[in-house]
């Protein structure tokens, strides 16, 4: 059975910063790219981070700079690093994992999908 599980949100400051991490299992989770989603509240779901398994990261413009997307294969666990956080980044935060093919930003293109995480950005 096949799970993806996130953590590590929350409530911060305007500037502050957060981690979120998402534990996968029952996938072989170094044959899946693991992305990061995010949607606000009456918006579409949209592409933030995406890495793959070898290293290589890819990156909405705009969270560039900010976020850090790393993987550790071992632990079959990929984090998102938030820093310099804004209000606009407030969403509910899904980690999702990729087949091989396909466009990285297109959400069918993904096969499985967490719950998802809140993190709420204050002014």
């Amino acid at each position: 059975q096949v799970q993806l599980v996130e953590s590590g949100g929350g409530l911060v400051q305007a500037g502050g910063s957060l981690r979120l991490s998402c534990a996968a299992s029952g996938l072989p989770f170094r044959n899946y790219a693991m992305g990061w989603f995010r949607q606000a509240p009456g918006k579409e779901r949209e592409f933030a981070a995406l890495g793959w398994s070898g290293g290589t990261t890819s990156y909405a413009d705009s969270v560039k700079g900010r976020f850090t997307i790393s993987r550790d294969n071992a632990k079959n666990t990929v984090y998102l690093q938030m820093n310099s956080l804004k209000p606009e980044d407030t969403a509910v935060y899904y980690c999702a994992a990729k087949v091989k093919s396909g466009i990285y930003y297109y959400t069918d293109n993904y096969a499985y999908w967490g719950q998802g995480t809140q993190v709420t950005v204050s002014s």
